[in-house]
């Protein structure tokens, strides 16, 4: 378990009895308490001498923040008066309480890196036909366009710096696609003409009876991801900044260069000479150009070579991502300790489709992070199952909207399904001028909120409770050889959270990845969930490991359903997978007939429901069908068997819970705010217990009558020792809660900003 495991024991040193003087922290003290994060983007005011204070002083005594995720996208990073303001900033914040992991990406240093490697810069691949007419010579042009994200701020976009001819090929084409026996490098009989440095204009003489592609390069002023010197200078990067008190680093939706089409025509392909040479040896010499042909445009009798084609190109593009990621994440740890955070998520576009592949290949599950952390409305079976893959209790999600109400939604669906909020300033709000987007938050009752909720941090040990698995086939969801392209299986994991049966959602990859493993007694686990029934969606193109791993989990008692052929290997060789999976694992026709067949087979194995989460949030970018997304109000579990109640649908704070429910056997009367939990441990005595406002609790072998409503946190640790945290209280602490133990800490609540 991760440090989170023991937060009861960390920042209790301090702790004083109820009946002495006591100085209430705003903050919980100790490293073992989970991040309250907030986002922190620098204007221009900021970078004045005094530039921070504004931000820090309001962030310090209006919110629960202790840990801000901060950028500035004003200057490049490698800049000293960019390095000495930040580390005034992050001392200041240090002597108010807080905490930051500054933004060190390597996209904040691009001109740095194009002047001292400038022939190392990334390029991209760009196929057009040549249309002939008469049988005359015909021209194509190529004009290079500049590229931006949220990673420009003040700064260049990604340039298009030169266009260059990459090859130009002829053959012969039919109703089957291309003869592959015909095709011929003419590119020594096409004259190119360069126009300007962007623009390419390609002259090709008649081929009469053939056909013509032309292939292009443009270069982006943005490191060439498999550059030589590209991990190097990224640490050079980060020991730049190793004098400062950093609590960590940051690299945000990490990638190949923006593309907001997802590339539908397939005639777009990232490049290099570094990543062809790669492509070559783990292709057996092939050529990266001329298999982008091959993935582009079908060749008669090389359906095969081109599924193959398209599964390398794909896994070779995540790969080199996801070390990266790596390479950051571990000399973020060796530069700043292993307690240092790496924020934020690796989610681009936050839907794991089309989008995605072409940013990073789909590498949210394996770039390497301490917590599951997503963005804006990726959806939840993503998210819970992030937070098993890291280790986590909690997945965080860094929101934001133009208003405050949609933020509320956000805190409490994401309470209830085990996440935090990360707080994005309001956004897009070009109508609020500095620091107005972030006080806008501090006026509201969203800090009311999050602070409640901390209560709850007290006590959670465990993720969300999800009984289902649905593994999509990573490499059958980027091939777009293959009819279910771009189809990770959300359907049915909506379907199995609105019927009550919150599904993790993860890519067959974790199988290689060690990640989804099988335990003692058989069942597939990811972390500490165990799954009573795992999906395996459109599997085609799984290597051996993962037809192995499968082969033995079918054995076990985690119940095994299929959608989609699995005939074909990663090579798109034959393979009669069925044969090796044996009957036990079911075959369905389609996502509803699979969702029907889990929840008949849960049912039967009385895995009780929780609230149901409707299938109402939209896809981003995706045309039709709906997601399921939880409510502000309801009850879940965690693995641990901590029993979550939510009301937020109305108040910021929370709403009131006053009810009977039955769990584990226990009857549990409760009054409270916003939040209540509870664990039984096995003797059957109330392990741990979490509640805003609380006025009453009743439960077997435990009564608390409170004379004023409280926010507080109780449990029993090993040692049978019980510790508690209460916040907000005017005066000493109650004698009932005194009877449970003489360890409370109190913590203050941060004032509403005016």
């Amino acid at each position: 378990m991760k440090p989170f495991a023991g937060m009861l024991v960390a920042g209790l040193a301090g702790l004083t009895m109820a009946q002495d003087p006591v100085k209430e922290a705003l903050r919980p003290a100790g490293s073992e308490w989970p991040p309250v994060i907030g986002a922190w983007f620098w204007s221009q005011e900021t970078l004045a001498p005094d530039g921070f204070k504004p931000f820090l002083d309001a962030a310090a005594a209006h919110t629960p923040y202790t840990l801000l995720s901060a950028a500035c996208r004003r200057a490049e990073v490698v800049e000293p008066q960019v390095h000495e303001q930040a580390g005034r900033a992050v001392r200041y914040a240090a002597s108010l309480g807080l905490k930051i992991a500054w933004e060190v990406d390597i996209r904040l240093a691009r001109q740095a890196f194009r002047a001292a490697y400038p022939d190392e810069q990334q390029e991209e691949l760009v196929i057009k036909w040549v249309d002939f007419t008469n049988d005359a010579p015909a021209e194509v042009a190529f004009q290079g366009v500049d590229t931006s994200d949220h990673m420009n701020g003040s700064l260049p976009k990604y340039e298009c710096l030169t266009t260059r001819l990459a090859r130009v090929y002829a053959f012969v084409k039919g109703p089957d696609g291309i003869d592959p026996a015909t095709v011929k490098d003419i590119t020594g009989e096409g004259v190119a003409a360069a126009d300007g440095p962007r623009r390419l204009t390609v002259r090709v003489a008649a081929q009469p009876g053939r056909a013509v592609c032309v292939i292009a390069a443009h270069a982006y002023l943005t490191p060439d991801i498999f550059a030589p010197h590209f991990l190097g200078f990224q640490r050079g990067i980060i020991k730049q900044y190793a004098d400062l008190p950093l609590a960590g680093i940051m690299k945000d939706e990490w990638g190949f260069p923006p593309d907001h089409t997802g590339n539908p025509a397939h005639d777009r392909y990232w490049f290099s000479k570094p990543m062809a040479a790669v492509y070559a040896k783990l292709s057996g010499g092939r050529d990266l150009v001329r298999d982008a042909l091959l993935m582009y445009a079908a060749e008669k009798g090389q359906e095969r070579e081109r599924q193959a084609a398209v599964n390398r190109y794909g896994k070779l593009c995540r790969e080199r991502n996801v070390a990266i990621e790596d390479d950051f994440y571990r000399a973020g740890k060796e530069t700043f300790g292993k307690a240092a955070f790496i924020v934020t998520h690796a989610t681009w576009t936050p839907y794991p489709g089309a989008q995605e592949f072409r940013k990073n290949g789909l590498s949210w599950w394996d770039a390497t992070r301490d917590i599951g952390q997503t963005d804006e409305t990726t959806p939840y079976p993503c998210r819970t199952s992030l937070a098993k893959r890291w280790g986590f209790p909690l997945g965080y999600n860094q929101f934001y909207a133009k208003e405050t109400e949609p933020y509320l939604g956000e805190l409490w669906a994401g309470a209830l399904s085990g996440g935090r909020l990360n707080v994005h300033p309001l956004y897009p709000r070009p109508d609020l001028k500095g620091g107005e987007r972030d006080f806008g938050l501090m006026r509201s009752g969203l800090m009311a909120g999050m602070t409640r909720l901390r209560m709850l941090d007290f006590i959670t040990r465990a993720p969300l409770e999800c009984p289902v698995a649905v593994v999509f086939g990573h490499a059958c969801a980027m091939n777009w050889t293959q009819p279910s392209y771009d189809n990770v299986g959300l359907g049915v994991a909506s379907m199995l959270c609105a019927n009550g049966y919150p599904a993790d959602l993860m890519p067959s990859s974790l199988v290689a990845a060690k990640a989804l493993k099988l335990d003692a007694e058989g069942y597939v686990c990811l972390g500490p969930q165990r799954y009573r029934a795992v999906v395996l969606y459109q599997p085609e193109f799984g290597d051996e490991t993962e037809l192995a791993f499968f082969s033995r989990a079918a054995a076990g008692p985690s119940a095994l359903f299929r959608v989609g052929g699995w005939t074909k290997d990663f090579e798109a060789r034959p393979l009669d997978a069925q044969a090796r999976l044996g009957a036990k694992v079911r075959s369905c026709a389609d996502d509803q007939g699979c969702a029907d067949a889990v929840m008949w087979t849960l049912g039967e194995s009385g895995v009780a429901r929780v609230t149901a989460w409707p299938a109402n949030a939209p896809r981003w970018g995706h045309a039709g069908g709906a997601l399921a997304a939880p409510p502000r109000e309801g009850h879940s579990a965690l693995t641990d068997g901590t029993y979550v109640r939510v009301a937020g649908s109305k108040e910021a704070e929370g709403d009131p819970i006053s009810e009977t429910f039955q769990w584990q056997g226990h009857a549990v009367t409760v009054d409270a705010v916003g939040v209540a939990a509870i664990r039984f441990a096995q003797d059957g005595k109330v392990a741990a217990f979490a509640a805003g406002g609380l006025k009453r609790l009743k439960t077997d072998g435990l009564e608390l009558e409170l004379p004023e409503r409280t926010d507080l946190a109780f449990c029993t640790e090993p040692d049978g020792r019980v510790r508690g945290a209460v916040q907000g209280l005017a005066g000493p602490v109650p004698a009932a809660l005194r009877a449970l133990t003489a360890d409370w800490q109190r913590l203050a609540v941060p004032t509403l900003l005016r």
